[in-house]
């Protein structure tokens, strides 16, 4: 699995170092079709490898489950894995929810802005308000 792990993140790599070179060297149409065509082959063939990959190796990890879910029966401590899914679950769900409420002021000010100078547009703004409620 450390493979895989390694290949995805050259993969990154390789991306974030394109796009920093492109920014500083842009180049022109011709050259960046010549240059940018196998390179686009070679992150398609890594991301399909991959793939094959983890649907590969995935599988004897899955096979290899009930004999660790009997191993670890009495056992009810949280691993530092764990926590770190927990960790990976709260800070999307919190940082989604704070950029959900700082849209809601801009949002209502505007509605309240449209409302007063059309009384007719109150119920298309309160959808778009309605909306970044619901999220938040």
């Amino acid at each position: 699995m450390s493979i895989i792990v390694t290949l995805l993140s050259c993969a990154l790599l390789g991306l974030i170092a394109t796009g920093i070179f492109l920014h500083y060297h842009p180049l022109d149409a011709a050259r960046v079709r010549r240059v940018f065509k196998p390179t686009i082959a070679g992150n398609i063939a890594l991301f399909f490898g991959a793939q094959l990959a983890v649907a590969f190796i995935g599988v004897s990890d899955v096979l290899a489950a009930p004999a660790v879910e009997g191993a670890m029966a009495g056992t009810s401590e949280i691993s530092i894995g764990m926590g770190l899914a927990f960790i990976g679950i709260a800070l999307p769900t919190a940082l989604s929810t704070i950029a959900a409420g700082i849209a809601v002021g801009p949002i209502g000010a505007a509605s309240l802005a449209a409302v007063s100078e059309k009384p007719e547009m109150f119920g298309r703004t309160l959808v778009y308000l309605g909306l970044a409620e619901g999220i938040a």
